[in-house]
């Protein structure tokens, strides 16, 4: 998926954030200053940065203008700080979005995934493989060695979802608030038969029950 430069200065909250956006699939590199932040952008090809504006040796925010200076990359201040003027500073440098602590993991992953899409990068492969199926996401299709396998938009739509959150487990109701919003509203457990399709369509074991709360893709290694 997307490779993460976390920004964090304390240790904990860097691992506790990189160990919870691995399981979701991303590459994670981790900085706990800002002149490492600084020589770790010029290195790597990142695709987002996550970025703590009270870091030692050189502000968030200073890093957030040296990026700048050379990139569009999209970044996500995420600070203790939130007084309005650090905020409007913030987005005054440029900053893509701004969550202050104490955040939902959660929350951050949904921000993540929404700045990514939003500046044009790509979650996931446009084609993927799951055993002898291959889905393509891009053009809403699917087939395996015998042809065309008839899988419905939101069928399609609901399996990336669960792509893109891999290994978290995802409620009927994020589901639903995900993929149908107020629009055409449904009961939760038209997912469960959304699921059953999927799974018997796809042939898909990696769609795991969690039950009494949802859903989740695992790939077993």
């Amino acid at each position: 998926m997307a490779t993460l430069l976390i920004v964090e200065d304390d240790k904990k909250t860097n691992e506790a954030i990189c160990e919870y956006l691995r399981s979701a699939g991303h590459k994670t590199i981790p900085a706990y200053d800002g002149t490492e932040a600084i020589q770790i952008f010029r290195e790597e090809k990142d695709d987002l940065a996550i970025l703590d504006i009270m870091l030692p040796k050189m502000t968030g925010l200073a890093v957030l203008h040296e990026i700048r200076r050379a990139s569009p990359l999209p970044v996500l201040m995420l600070t203790a700080v939130e007084d309005e003027y650090t905020q409007v500073q913030s987005f005054d440098e440029e900053a893509d979005d701004y969550i202050t602590k104490p955040f939902s993991m959660v929350l951050l992953g949904k921000r993540i995934t929404a700045l990514l899409r939003r500046s044009g990068q790509s979650i996931l492969p446009a084609l993927m493989n799951f055993g002898d199926v291959t889905v393509d996401f891009s053009g809403y299709t699917a087939w395996d060695p015998n042809g065309k396998i008839e899988l419905t938009p939101k069928e399609i739509d609901l399996l990336r979802l669960f792509v893109e959150h891999k290994g978290l487990v995802l409620t009927r109701n994020q589901i639903l608030d995900e993929l149908w919003g107020d629009e055409n509203p449904i009961i939760d457990r038209t997912i469960d038969t959304y699921v059953k399709n999927l799974r018997k369509k796809c042939r898909l074991d990696c769609l795991v029950t969690v039950k009494g709360i949802g859903y989740k893709y695992e790939v077993r290694e």
